[in-house]
C-alpha cells in the first residue's frame, strides 16, 4: 500500500518510500465507523471515536489501545476548545457538548430555532472560542430540519447562526493556519469548498468556491479534514488521504488499502504524526511539517 506522489512537492511534505502503519482494527459497525481522532498533548496519547461501539478509545503511542468511555451518545468528531476542554459531535443525542475540567457537561448547541438538530458530524473551534459545526441528515426521516447545516456558535454560546444551508452532505471542516479561510467538504460531491473569513468569523458569502474535486474512479469520499502549519489540507478522497497544498493542487495520495478515510489528526511530541481513520481501523504515517496543533489544557 504505497504512498502515491502525483506532484514533486509531496516529497517536501512527507517521505514518500515510508510504511503506513496500521495501529488498530476491528472498530465501527452498522452505527458507525471509527473517527474522530485527537491528539491529547498533555497526556501525549490518541483518542478517537468509536461510533459503532458508543466508545471512546485511547491509543498510547508504542503501547495499548483501549476504552477510556462508554457509552458516548455515539460521538464522532472531536476537537478541543481554547481553554482545552474536549468538544464531541453526538450522533443519539443530536447534539453537540463540551466536557469541563470536573467533567460536567454542556450543551453547546441542540437545536436551531426551536428545531432539534439533525446529526451533528464535525467541530471545530477558532482561537477566539467560536465553534462551528457540520450537521448532515436530511432527508433521513424523523429528523426536524429540512435542510442540511453549517453552524456558528459565539463563544458565549448564547446565539447560534446558520452560516451554510446549501450543502448536500456537510462533513469535515477545517481553518487555513491564520483561520482566513474556512474549509467545508460536501461528502456527497466529492469537494472542498472554501470561504473567506471575515472579520466577525462568519464565512463571506460571496467568496465560495471549490478547493478541490475528491472525485474519481476509486472509493473514498471527503470526511474529516486537517491543515498543517504550511497551509497544506488533508481529508479522504478517491483512493485515500489527498494531500493537498495552500491552492488545492493535489500532491499525492496515502493508499492504505481501506475503501475509504473518515478522519485524521496531528499528533505525537512534534506534531508530524498523522492519524488517521478508516471505518474499522486506525493507522498513521510520518510528516515532514508539523500540523496545526490542538490546545491543551491548563
Amino acid at each position: 500500500m504505497p504512498i502515491e506522489q502525483i506532484a514533486p512537492e509531496l516529497a517536501n511534505i512527507m517521505d514518500i518510500s515510508q510504511s503506513i502503519l496500521e495501529l488498530g482494527n476491528g472498530y465501527g459497525g452498522d452505527n458507525g465507523p471509527a473517527e474522530g481522532p485527537l491528539w491529547w498533548k498533555e497526556g501525549e496519547y490518541l483518542l478517537f471515536s468509536d461510533i459503532g461501539n458508543n466508545r471512546r478509545m485511547k491509543l498510547i503511542p508504542g503501547g495499548s489501545i483501549s476504552i477510556v468511555q462508554e457509552p458516548t451518545n455515539r460521538a464522532n468528531g472531536l476537537t478541543r476548545d481554547p481553554q482545552g476542554r474536549l468538544l464531541a459531535c453526538e450522533h443519539e443525542t443530536r447534539r453537540v457538548t463540551r466536557q469541563e475540567p470536573d467533567g460536567s457537561i454542556t450543551v453547546v448547541a441542540s437545536s436551531y430555532r426551536g428545531r432539534r438538530l439533525n446529526r451533528p458530524n464535525d467541530v471545530i473551534v477558532k482561537s477566539d472560542g467560536s465553534i462551528y459545526f457540520t450537521d448532515p441528515g436530511f432527508p433521513t426521516p424523523g429528523l426536524d430540519l429540512d435542510f442540511n447545516g453549517v453552524f456558528h456558535v459565539t463563544p458565549d454560546l448564547g446565539t447560534i447562526t446558520l452560516i451554510c444551508w446549501d450543502f448536500s452532505r456537510p462533513n469535515g471542516l477545517a481553518f487555513s493556519p491564520d483561520e482566513s479561510v474556512l474549509y467545508i467538504n460536501d461528502t456527497r460531491r466529492r469537494h472542498i469548498r472554501a470561504f473567506d473569513v471575515e472579520p466577525n468569523g462568519m464565512p463571506l458569502v460571496a467568496t465560495d468556491r471549490i478547493f478541490c474535486d475528491l472525485g474519481g474512479d476509486r472509493p473514498g469520499n471527503p470526511d474529516g479534514m486537517k491543515v498543517d502549519i504550511d497551509g497544506n489540507v488533508y481529508c479522504g478522497g478517491s483512493g485515500g488521504l489527498w494531500v493537498m497544498d495552500a491552492l488545492g493542487k493535489h500532491l499525492g495520495t496515502v493508499d492504505h488499502g481501506a475503501p475509504g478515510t473518515t478522519n485524521m489528526a496531528f499528533g505525537g511530541e512534534d506534531w508530524k504524526t498523522l492519524y488517521f481513520t478508516t471505518r474499522h481501523t486506525l493507522g498513521s504515517v510520518q510528516t515532514k511539517t508539523k500540523g496545526l496543533s490542538v490546545p491543551a489544557g491548563s
